[in-house]
């Protein structure tokens, strides 16, 4: 029986984060502009998304439909150059490294490593390859390519919470995942798959989650 271990990204094996990888290459390439005005529009829902006074990950969700058209116009080659670059500055360097540890040794032990992220396709596989894993999946969020061309738009749903945990369930079929890691609720229906689910550094939600249920929680 195939054995895997499914692992969100961002939060969970990088305290970096994407938004602000995108943000500072589009800075750092002349774009500064356009991203200026797409915060300024979107200040006041994050603010409140922050204070709690909207759904946090309702407002997530937004963001990455609204980015993907700072994206409009980028060739698949442009987008890798993109997402190495944001993996490099913003995602790698800010890794965890116990969390990344234990995704070795189950590579180690025969399990195909499942890289399940919201983040844009691009930017997770770059990531993935970073991990040097010969068996590695990606389920993320992909993003509309017409005549070789980004559209500013995503393909499907965004690849969190319980999309996340579907697109996980119909990769391993019948097989059940040997472990699972993610830092937020959004997280916890992919956890739920999992014979041992592990909170890391989770948000207040999936650390009650994680104290019910008696899952193991890392602090790091």
């Amino acid at each position: 029986m195939a054995r895997f271990v499914a692992t969100d990204l961002e939060g969970t094996l990088s305290t970096g984060e994407v938004w602000r990888g995108i943000a500072a290459y589009l800075k750092t390439y002349g774009h500064a502009r356009d991203h200026q005005i797409f915060f300024a529009t979107h200040f006041i829902p994050a603010l409140l998304a922050r204070v709690g006074l909207t759904d946090k990950q309702a407002f997530r969700n937004q963001w990455l439909v609204d980015q993907a058209t700072l994206l409009r116009g980028n060739s698949s080659a442009e987008l890798d150059t993109l997402a190495e670059w944001v993996v490099e500055n913003e995602l790698w360097s800010k890794r965890r490294v116990s969390v990344i540890a234990e995704l070795q040794k189950h590579h180690a032990a025969g399990c195909t490593i499942i890289l399940a992220s919201g983040a844009y396709e691009p930017i997770a596989n770059a990531f993935a390859r970073r991990l040097e894993f010969e068996n590695v999946r990606v389920l993320s969020t992909t993003l509309e390519m017409v005549n070789g061309r980004a559209t500013g738009n995503l393909v499907g749903e965004i690849a969190v919470d319980a999309v996340k945990a579907q697109r996980v369930r119909a990769l391993i079929g019948a097989n059940q995942l040997s472990a699972a890691y993610g830092d937020t609720a959004a997280d916890a229906p992919m956890l739920e798959l999992s014979a041992e689910p592990v909170a890391v550094a989770p948000d207040p939600v999936l650390k009650k989650t994680a104290q019910e249920k008696g899952w193991r929680i890392l602090t790091e």
